[in-house]
């Protein structure tokens, strides 16, 4: 692979102006294509095969005029008791008609005709009833729901319209960057060059435009959650930028080591951008993965990651040679490209250089052994420019870098005792966690869901914001309104049960539908409970299929499922990284301790999520004013994202300890260099992308909010705890025993060459 990947990477700079057009027409084109072709997100969440979902279809089906969105408008009066004069009821039947006449809306109930009038005679619910699905719901239409009363708004009336019709994709604006501000210092500092800080962010945002272009041009003919371009722009950026990294750092210390311009490129993509091919597999493959817990809207939110992934990994292998190409000696600071020329092997100056005219001869003096050193004009040069130069070629041993790795090996027993016990004591909280979809109580607060939400709590208690619908369907009128008076009763005699509404029934009288309120939340323990004894409880009446469904329903109904996937999930994630990491390491015990690690990091990441969405420690500081359960799939995802991430920074450190092992060093030495080389440009990426997901902690959307918390959070943690302090105390511990193959697996894997061992063997022969 290494080889391949050297060739592509010197043919694409070397043909840097075809290379750069093709995927500026690529972009264009799928731009334009997004822009006429995007379809709406989906903001609900089905789940096919369950009762609740089986419930939607029979309604759709049977009973049509229910199976639509629905709307609460909840109406406070001024004084307590007025709904009880004429003059506040004529208020409340004006909203209703008002109501009646919107587009979109088939019907909307007297207050008064069903009894939705609160017992002090202050606050009245209105039910509304669309023609369409949530989904279905115009922007117009959804402007025109949320003006609703204004008249009486204006004589001192509290109207507050609410529902799943509001219901809307998250806004992505000048919040997210943030983290792409902080993305670009920490490149600034990290390179010391504007130029290749730039060109590095520039490389990423083109990968993001042409993976966000091309996902929303698929969006009419693929539906789209709403949270799935989010998650797609989020993962799209934050690798992007630090595949590009990786590659632009190697390709610095080749120039620094006296190589010529196509030849360093080259010899960067075929190594570090190896790394970033694998690196990006793994994540591609756990995105991808998600599709084996047959769930659709995470099957798609997988897919859509997985895709922008993928051209974050294009875009470094190909249009970033070229952009180095036009970078030529530039990507160095200021102070070196005197003292580094950068030429071709032609002779040619690199384009945009400008500078230092001598060349270095030939194809430039092949680094040996691990990279340490180099022959020729390398050793000159790195004497001219010492010691920035030798800083930033990885050769400085009084660097932070080998410092820290001194330090852990040294101190390797208390290291791992001290990140075990600390990870542990993080995860504490994580047994504790709760699961459901969010609900209007933890939408933002001041938006309209939120207000509607409050509103109705506050005159009629918590149970009127998760209403159940059960569906009665008899083969016939008769059998249907034989069962209804059993139903009836048999879900009044259920625990936690507040009323039960009086039935509605379809046009042929076959399907009916009765509304439950509950005497709790949505989202509370006691209300799932309750579901549950529900369904158990009508599950014998003859002679009609009963079903439970509504929104509360159907998010206990994904959270049960996504609970049940999530141990095989995992399973299958960590027997994948042991598979990925056997076969590029050639090792037994480095994948078992990097899927070990793995573990910690991610039941480290639920504790802290859970203490603050949840447990509401600290929430104020990330802008969260009601905790309550994790979002119904962030566990699942947030297991398939870390994977891919947490293995990136196990591949660029311990590649380089096997590569200096191979080579002659011995086990602690090869921990050291690793360390030494790789902490300086991993530190780089883990903050980068724990900047990028952080800026999603300001969006107002509680759901973005703490998948962007805990992304940020899991890699912070597994890059600088887990593959920077604990992996190398491990890997000293072990020593030799590290890199341990039995002969016949060794001869039955399939040699991938990710250091590029055959690359410099064919260069040295050259």
């Amino acid at each position: 692979m290494a080889t391949l990947l050297y060739r592509l990477g010197r043919g694409s700079m070397r043909r840097r102006r075809l290379v750069a057009a093709i995927w500026l027409v690529v972009l264009v084109g799928l731009g334009l294509a997004a822009a006429t072709l995007r379809g709406p997100t989906a903001s609900n969440f089905t789940m096919p095969g369950t009762e609740s979902q089986r419930a939607l279809d029979l309604l759709d089906e049977q009973f049509p005029a229910a199976a639509g969105a629905t709307g609460t408008i909840a109406v406070k009066a001024p004084g307590a008791g007025q709904l009880g004069t004429p003059e506040g009821q004529a208020v409340v039947q004006a909203i209703t008609q008002e109501a009646m006449t919107l587009p979109g809306v088939v019907g909307a109930v007297d207050p008064f005709q069903v009894g939705a009038v609160s017992p002090d005679g202050q606050y009245a619910l209105i039910q509304v009833q669309f023609n369409g699905g949530a989904d279905t719901v115009t922007e117009e239409q959804r402007d025109a729901y949320e003006k609703v009363g204004a008249d009486a708004t204006a004589q001192g009336w509290q109207v507050a319209p609410g529902g799943e019709v509001l219901n809307t994709e998250p806004e992505v604006g000048s919040t997210e960057a943030i983290g792409v501000a902080v993305a670009l210092v920490v490149l600034v500092v990290t390179f010391g060059s504007l130029v290749a800080a730039g060109m590095t962010m520039l490389n990423a945002l083109i990968g993001v435009g042409v993976g966000m272009a091309g996902l929303y041009a698929l969006s009419d003919v693929v539906e789209l959650t709403s949270t799935a371009p989010i998650l797609a722009l989020m993962l799209g950026l934050a690798v992007g930028i630090d595949y590009s990294l990786f590659i632009t750092s190697r390709y610095r210390q080749n120039l620094l080591d006296g190589l010529p311009a196509d030849e360093a490129v080259g010899r960067a993509v075929g190594t570090a951008g190896s790394a970033v091919v694998f690196a990006g597999a793994t994540v591609v493959i756990a995105l991808a993965g998600l599709a084996v817990v047959n769930i659709p809207f995470l099957t798609v939110m997988g897919l859509a990651a997985a895709g922008t992934v993928t051209v974050a990994v294009l875009v470094a292998i190909t249009l970033q040679p070229a952009l180095l190409g036009f970078a030529g000696g530039r990507v160095l600071p200021r102070r070196l490209r005197a003292s580094v020329p950068v030429t071709t092997t032609t002779g040619d100056p690199a384009a945009a250089s400008g500078e230092g005219a001598a060349a270095t001869g030939g194809k430039g003096a092949p680094t040996t052994g691990s990279g340490s050193g180099s022959s020729g004009g390398g050793s000159a040069a790195l004497d001219r420019a010492a010691p920035e130069a030798r800083a930033l070629a990885g050769e400085d041993r009084s660097a932070f870098g080998f410092r820290w790795a001194g330090l852990v090996t040294r101190f390797r027993i208390p290291a791992i005792l001290v990140g075990v016990l600390g990870l542990g004591l993080l995860a504490l909280p994580a047994p504790d966690m709760r699961l459901a979809l969010p609900d209007a109580g933890t939408a933002p607060a001041g938006s309209p869901a939120r207000v509607s939400n409050d509103l109705i709590t506050e005159g009629f208690g918590p149970g009127f914001t998760g209403r159940l619908a059960v569906v009665v369907a008899g083969d016939d009128a008769q059998a249907t309104a034989a069962a209804i008076p059993q139903v009836t009763g048999l879900v009044q005699g259920t625990e936690n049960v507040l009323a039960v509404a009086p039935p509605q029934l379809s046009p042929d009288g076959r399907t009916a539908l009765l509304g439950v309120i509950p005497q709790t939340g949505p989202t509370d323990p006691a209300t799932e409970a309750m579901v549950h004894d529900i369904r158990t409880a009508v599950a014998s009446v003859p002679n009609a299929d009963v079903l439970l469904t509504g929104v509360t329903a159907i998010g206990i109904d994904i959270s049960e499922k996504l609970s049940d996937a999530l141990p095989v999930y995992l399973t299958l994630v960590v027997g994948l990284s042991i598979l990925l990491l056997m076969l590029v390491f050639r090792s037994l015990l480095v994948p078992v301790k990097a899927a070990l690690g793995f573990l910690l990091t991610v039941a480290a990441t639920f504790g802290i999520t859970v203490a603050v969405f949840q447990q509401g420690h600290l929430a104020d500081l990330v802008g969260l004013d009601t905790p309550g359960p994790l979002i119904s799939f962030l566990p699942i995802l947030l297991i398939g994202i870390l994977f891919g991430l947490a293995m990136d920074y196990e591949v660029f450190l311990v590649s380089r300890m096997r590569e200096d092992f191979v080579h002659g060093d011995t086990a602690q030495q090869a921990t050291i260099n690793g360390m030494g080389h790789g902490a300086r440009v991993v530190t780089a990426a883990a903050l980068i992308m724990t900047s990028v997901f952080g800026g999603f902690v300001f969006l107002d959307d509680p759901v973005i909010k703490s998948m962007g918390f805990a992304l940020a959070i899991g890699v912070a943690i597994d890059a600088f705890v887990v593959r920077m302090t604990i992996v190398p105390a491990v890997m000293s511990l072990l020593g030799k025993a590290a890199w341990w193959l039995p002969r016949w697996l060794d001869r039955a894997l399939p040699n991938v060459d990710i250091e590029g061992e055959k690359l410099r063997a064919q260069l040295d022969k050259m």
